[in-house]
């Protein structure tokens, strides 16, 4: 079975408040950008390679290629989607033998663009079929919370909004970007999530992510607001200055997605993608936005 996991964007994203289990409270719609994915294989070995002694570990066996994966194959959340359910069915797991996961990856990490999660998720879902363990995305939710913030998103197909840590999500139909262009640039440059919420002092939003997202996107420029913008723009200037750069070329609204280090403008029509303007090491996806 292969996939084709994509990456989403943050429309707004207010920190409201610290948890007492070290989390933030959050609010943030989640927008997926379908035309930038990654490659998720997943094949079922017999029972006698389960212990293959390859990298993973007994029972799952864990390859790369495309953009380099930044950690061990037991740490991939690739690995560890397939941990959780794991645990949660150790006979069907100990049925099938060896699973066998290659990652062919195509979203950069560090970015903001959820693109771990959305591997894990494609994973959870693979295997739920694969294995025909009949999980609905109801109850495929919790598991998939378990492996991060924004995971859970992943189960959807469609703008939905965050809030709790992420994981609490309601469809949000009444925005609608069909048509639009969508410009990402990212540094050669990832930001780190704990270092990012270190930088920003939780607090209500001046005004609702809700009530801003009703209205027309060129009067998002100054009302929609990444709390992570500020700080990290003031720890990386390179930030501002692709966020300018964006607006230089037309955009009618640019901002950071998630906690960066990714910079997305959004254009009515088809932007100028080289690299005048930013660093020539800079990742640079373009598409045009459809109807969910």
């Amino acid at each position: 079975m292969i996939l084709f996991p994509y990456c989403k964007i943050n429309l707004g994203l207010h920190i409201t408040a610290r948890r007492s289990d070290g989390y933030h409270e959050i609010e943030t719609l989640f927008y997926p950008v379908r035309g930038l994915c990654d490659a998720v294989e997943l094949l079922l070995s017999d029972a006698d390679g389960a212990d293959s002694g390859e990298e993973g570990g007994r029972g799952v066996v864990f390859t790369s290629s495309g953009q380099g994966v930044d950690c061990p194959a037991e740490k991939n959340l690739c690995v560890k989607a397939c941990r959780v359910l794991e645990e949660a069915f150790p006979e069907r797991f100990r049925e099938v033998g060896a699973i066998r996961i290659h990652l062919h990856k195509c979203i950069p990490f560090g970015a903001g663009l959820g693109g771990g999660s959305a591997d894990a998720t494609a994973v959870l879902k693979g295997l739920n079929e694969l294995l025909r363990l009949g999980l609905s995305t109801e109850e495929l939710a919790p598991l998939a919370a378990r492996l991060g913030s924004d995971t859970a998103f992943f189960l959807h197909d469609g703008p939905m909004l965050g809030s709790g840590r992420g994981e609490r999500l309601e469809p949000f139909p009444a925005l609608d970007l069909d048509g639009w262009w969508l410009l990402l640039v990212k540094p050669p440059v990832g930001v780190s999530t704990a270092e990012a919420y270190g930088l920003v002092t939780p607090r209500p939003p001046r005004v609702p992510l809700v009530e801003v997202l009703q209205q027309p996107v060129e009067l998002w420029r100054e009302r929609l607001v990444n709390d992570f913008e500020e700080p990290l723009g003031r720890r990386m200037p390179l930030l501002g200055q692709i966020r300018a750069e964006l607006y230089r070329r037309g955009a009618v609204y640019a901002a950071l997605s998630g906690s960066g280090s990714t910079v997305f403008g959004l254009f009515r029509t088809r932007p100028e993608e080289g690299e005048a303007g930013w660093d020539g090491n800079c990742f640079v996806h373009a598409e045009r936005l459809t109807r969910f």
